[in-house]
């Protein structure tokens, strides 16, 4: 009900036992939260190896619209479709026959490799500006075949690295 400079002071003086227990004392005030979090991790990391950057790779069909928690979108429906070969139609890219008839494909393997050296590239980059996650969206058509086998293989890809990982697939139980 009060200024803000009020409920400032009221805050400082509740926080006092805190601030006298205090080891280390940040003044955030004109810090960009890049800085705050660089500054964060030096005090309290020993290891150099730590990261806490999280890297979501997310398969989806376009015909559902793309994610809009999308950092980086990729369409690989210039792929031959498996939903045109009957065999393959009910099953998605989890399934062998699915992966191995989109990675018999020249061009799919290209793409892996063009992204991957891609993403070498970027992530660090992110990191040095702040950001700690990347939502990375592979779509097709439906997201049930082309858009999952390469969601999965990238996952593979980016499991070597030392960054948090998840892969998810976000329309391949639709239209089932």
């Amino acid at each position: 009900g009060g200024r803000i400079e009020k409920g400032i002071e009221i805050e400082r003086e509740r926080l006092e036992f805190l601030r006298r227990r205090a080891d280390i004392i940040i003044d955030t005030s004109r810090m960009l939260v890049r800085d705050l979090r660089a500054q964060i991790t030096k005090i309290y990391l020993d290891d150099a190896g730590f990261s806490n950057f999280y890297i979501t790779v997310l398969s989806f069909g376009f015909k559902y619209g793309i994610p809009s928690d999308s950092d980086l979108v990729f369409d690989v429906r210039f792929l031959l479709n498996p939903y045109y070969d009957l065999e393959l139609r009910p099953l998605n890219g989890n399934d062998e026959k699915v992966s191995s008839f989109v990675m018999r494909s020249e061009a799919a393997v290209q793409f892996l490799d063009k992204l991957e050296d891609m993403l070498i590239f970027l992530i660090p980059n992110y990191i040095a500006e702040g950001k700690n996650q990347l939502v990375i969206s592979i779509g097709c058509t439906g997201g049930k075949h082309r858009s999952v086998t390469l969601a999965n293989e990238l996952a593979k890809r980016l499991s070597k690295t030392e960054y948090g990982l998840k892969v998810e697939h976000r329309d391949i139980t639709k239209d089932m």
